[in-house]
Formats: structure tokens, sequence, C-alpha cells
């Protein structure tokens, strides 16, 4: 169906006639709806149990491990030192490829799963533009790449305090704070890992405005994200480091020295906020020129 047609004007219409308060009720309830309907899905609902299962193995087998040499994943050594720790090793190992996967699958579904099985053109029948649509499917991907960081970060907290010593954490600066002020820096830490997550969003949903097939739109983010993550350990193009989505992912680890190192923070959140202005717009364009025939 073409954007010229009667039905694709009809949303324009009722937001003008209604005024902004009915535009915002519609809004709201047209996020609430998605963000059910993300989160209620048994797909997404299994991932999310998946990725918790990840700080259990992991606080086990450093548990049950004799004492780390320095091997391994970046803070792994540290877990029997404080607990907290685990949060940040889970975060580490799930990172490069098990969260992004994650999120490929819900961000890539988010606009090809309802045009797959028809729902998309009702959707565009209410009272929300393909301007608010986008805004609200991604919205939503970016609320349950938190729901995937916040579940891990959760399970790594009371694995830590159940198997190992909890109390003044000191950091990798040698600084040492209180357990409260350890879990605000690891709160940060969720935050940091959500934004790199959001830039994940945005190519997905640009993916998955390009195709009507979900499971082609979730693949090709995860093989982008794949390709990052190999691009970035290959020194040979070590220049283009800096601009690849996957760079910066782990440098959450500044945020835990005292005073806080903000240059690589920074750097991640822009390149974050670059491919966001790049992507959204490129999928708010597709949008608007698709062809709604299902």
């Amino acid at each position: 169906m073409s954007t010229s047609s009667p039905t694709m004007e009809l949303p324009s219409a009722v937001t003008s006639s209604a005024g902004e308060p009915r535009r915002s009720h519609v809004d709201l309830r047209f996020f609430r709806s998605e963000l059910r309907l993300v989160l209620g899905r048994r797909r997404n609902i299994a991932l999310v149990g998946v990725l918790s299962c990840f700080p259990i193995l992991i606080g086990t087998a450093v548990r049950l491990s004799p004492a780390s040499n320095g091997d391994g994943p970046p803070f792994l050594s540290d877990i029997t030192d404080n607990g907290l720790f685990l949060v940040f090793a889970s975060l580490t190992v799930l990172l490069p490829f098990f969260l992004p996967l994650a999120v490929s699958v819900a961000s890539g579904e988010s606009i090809a799963g309802e045009a797959n099985i028809g729902t998309l053109r009702n959707l565009l029948v209410v009272p929300v533009s393909r301007t608010r649509l986008l805004l609200v499917k991604y919205a939503a991907s970016v609320v349950f790449a938190f729901v995937c960081v916040a579940t891990v970060a959760l399970v790594a907290v009371i694995v830590g305090l159940l198997l190992f010593p909890h109390g003044d954490v000191t950091l990798l600066s040698g600084t040492t704070v209180s357990y409260p002020q350890a879990l605000w820096r690891a709160l940060l830490v969720l935050l940091y890992v959500t934004l790199m997550l959001a830039g994940v969003c945005a190519v997905g949903i640009f993916i998955s405005t390009l195709t009507e097939v979900p499971i082609g739109a979730m693949a090709a983010t995860a093989m982008l994200m794949i390709v990052s993550e190999i691009a970035d350990n290959i020194p040979q193009i070590a220049p283009i480091h800096p601009y690849l989505l996957s760079h910066p992912w782990l440098n959450f680890g500044d945020l835990l020295r005292s005073p806080i190192s903000w240059h690589g923070l920074q750097s991640g959140v822009l390149t974050q906020l670059a491919y966001l202005a790049i992507f959204l717009p490129l999928a708010w364009a597709r949008l608007q020129t698709k062809d709604i025939t299902s």
C-alpha cells in the first residue's frame, strides 16, 4: 500500500483532531503494548533465561576451581576477592557475542516480524504514524536490551553474595570503596552497556525495514556484529578499529577506576551516537517509502 493512500493518512487526521493529549495517550498505550509483546515472547524470555545462566556457571566454576593465575577474561581473578566482580566478568564474557545476539533477535524481528504475519498494515491504521511506529519499536528493543543486561547483573550480584566475600570493594586503580558505592558504579556499567547495545538495536531496526523475513533480519544483524568483532581483532586494520561498532563495548572498565577515566567512555558514547544518527534515519527513510502490502 502506498504512503499516499487514504488509509495511511488516517493517523495524521485522527491525531490532529484529537489534539496532543490524545496523541500522547495513544503513543503511551502503544508503547506499553509493544513492551508486553517484546517482553512476553517466549523466545525472548528464553533468551533472558539463558543469559542469566552464565553468571551461575561462571561463579560456580570459579568457586570450585583452584586459585586463578590471571588467565581468562578480565575481572575473573578478582571474583574471589569480592563477588561483585562477577557482574563485570559476566558482562565481559557475554558482551562480545551473546548479548548482541539476543538484541539482534528482538530488533531484527521488530518491523519484519509484523510484516511477515500481516499485522504491520493494521498497526498503521490506528492513530500512530510510521515515525512513531519506528520510535516505539526501537525504544522497546532498547528496553529489552536493558532487561537482558540487568537480569545478568542481578543474578551475578546474588551469586556473588552467596559464593564469595563481599564488603568493601577494591577498584582497578587500587582505591577501596564501600559496597553501596561499588553498586552505584555497577549501575553506571549497566547503563553504559545498554547504550552500547542501543547501537545494535539501531542496526537491527534498519535491517528489519529491508525485509519481511524476520529470521533473515535477525541473522543479518547478528552477522554484522560478528564481523565487527572479528575486524576489531585484526591488527592489520587497526586504523579502522575506533570506527567499529563493537570497539568501545568493553570500555566500561574505566568506570571501575578512581577517578573515573572518561576518555574511553566518551569515545564509546560518541561511537554509538554516530551509529544511531546513521541507522535510525536510514530506517525512517526506508519505512516512509516502504510499500505495506501485508
